[in-house]
């Protein structure tokens, strides 16, 4: 299969699609997702094509902030490892391109910002008040 750049929902759908059928079935990061998302996997897919065609296409139907969800979430570096590794082998099996690179700098960036807001709250539980 000849591989182009993402440049329409259809290709975003596509990417999301599956992208979220491999975490679903990832035995660190899947079980996660399935017990948060049981019965509204067809709504968190929905924003997730609006999240993406608004970072990568620049039309902006997603309003919202992604982090707050995952705020007080129990994930660890080899959480995010998981799903990084799963959305460089989705991106690079069907996309090659400028828009393809940004997917995955954008999913790196989300990861490493995710992770660090996430390791910051956690200490702040753990901290004595003074």
């Amino acid at each position: 299969m000849k591989k182009k750049d993402i440049t329409t929902l259809a290709d975003i759908q596509l990417l999301v699609d599956t992208f979220y059928g491999r975490v679903r079935e990832d035995l660190l990061i899947g079980p996660i997702f399935n017990n948060l998302l049981e019965g509204r996997w067809e709504e968190h897919l929905k924003k997730m094509y609006s999240f993406w065609q608004t970072i990568l296409l620049e039309k902006h139907s997603y309003f919202g902030s992604p982090f707050p969800p995952h705020a007080a979430m129990a994930l660890t570096n080899a959480h995010f490892d998981a799903w990084l590794k799963l959305w460089y082998r989705t991106v690079h099996e069907f996309f090659e391109g400028e828009k393809a690179d940004e997917a995955i700098h954008r999913g790196e960036k989300m990861a490493t910002m995710f992770l660090s807001k996430i390791n910051y709250f956690n200490n702040l539980k753990t901290k004595p008040l003074t």
